[in-house]
């Protein structure tokens, strides 16, 4: 990959993380697309790390004073603050994704990357971003989150391992249908980014380091700059337009990106299947054969 491919590709992570349309799915369709080589499961995590560092500077002062007060909280500290409370509710947001992305990388790396998966999951949910929205009460704010709060959102973060329904889609609509506001749902939605990107990106970097080297290690550095750049510029936007407009318009673009991604694997301009250099799974179905 060329330092240009790079720049594209931070762009697009920039761009696509904190919307909820999902980063990976465009990600990997930029190269079905464009004819370029699949970079990876590994190269998309490690990119992301870039968008985590711009999360890390534009909230600071929430993270710092609730990761502050959650330490706290573990050694005798008031556990009922709001800002104890959005710390533990992050926390428990962080262990279910943790589980279940441990237990299926294989897949999310793999078979998970078919474009039949990412057309399917793009369009399922955005009619569940639409319906979460309209059903939702919108009479919470952060000031009234509980440490449930985390369990409920973070079971709906682990549907984004599933390239195509979006961490921030997942996230957003969690936060919807347990009553929180426009701009409460879009702050949750950065505040949980944090470690779960933060522990995606680290594990694919310790776990498939080797790869990460040679020809990978400046686009990859080149990727994750980019994307800080773009992803912080992206963030404020992204609370404003949320808090006006809803989720309305992403709705529409994932719905329409979906059936135009699997009616170009029907008519077979787009081959559907998942890179076989990214998918285990794939090869050890194949060796076993």
């Amino acid at each position: 990959m060329d330092v240009f491919k790079a720049i594209i590709y931070g762009i697009v992570q920039g761009l696509t993380e904190f919307l909820p349309v999902s980063s990976t799915a465009h990600l990997r369709l930029l190269p079905a697309l464009t004819g370029w080589q699949d970079p990876g499961a590994v190269y998309t995590a490690v990119i992301q790390l870039g968008t985590v560092a711009a999360v890390l500077i534009f909230f600071w002062g929430d993270l710092s004073r609730a990761f502050g007060a959650f330490v706290k909280s573990l050694t005798g500290g008031p556990k009922d603050t709001v800002d104890a409370k959005t710390g533990w509710a992050v926390f428990y947001a962080t262990i279910p994704i943790a589980i279940v992305g441990l237990a299926l990388h294989k897949y999310i790396e793999g078979p998970f990357r078919s474009l039949w998966v990412i057309g399917t999951a793009l369009i399922v949910m955005g009619f569940g971003m639409y319906f979460a929205e309209r059903k939702s009460t919108s009479t919470r704010t952060l000031e009234n989150i509980e440490t449930k709060d985390g369990i409920v959102i973070g079971l709906w973060q682990c549907l984004s391992l599933i390239p195509g329904m979006s961490r921030s889609g997942s996230t957003i609509t969690g936060a919807f249908l347990s009553g929180f506001d426009k701009p409460a749902a879009a702050r949750l939605s950065f505040l949980m980014s944090v470690p779960a990107i933060t522990l995606a990106g680290l594990f694919e970097g310790v776990k498939d380091f080797k790869k990460l080297g040679g020809e990978l290690l400046v686009p990859a550095i080149v990727g994750t700059l980019v994307s800080f750049i773009v992803g912080y510029a992206c963030i404020k936007w992204m609370i404003g337009f949320i808090q006006k407009r809803g989720t309305a318009p992403f709705v529409g673009y994932r719905i329409l990106l979906g059936v135009v991604i699997l009616g170009l694997c029907f008519a077979g301009k787009l081959d559907p299947a998942p890179p076989a250099e990214n998918s285990n799974v794939q090869k050890e179905a194949v060796s076993s054969r």
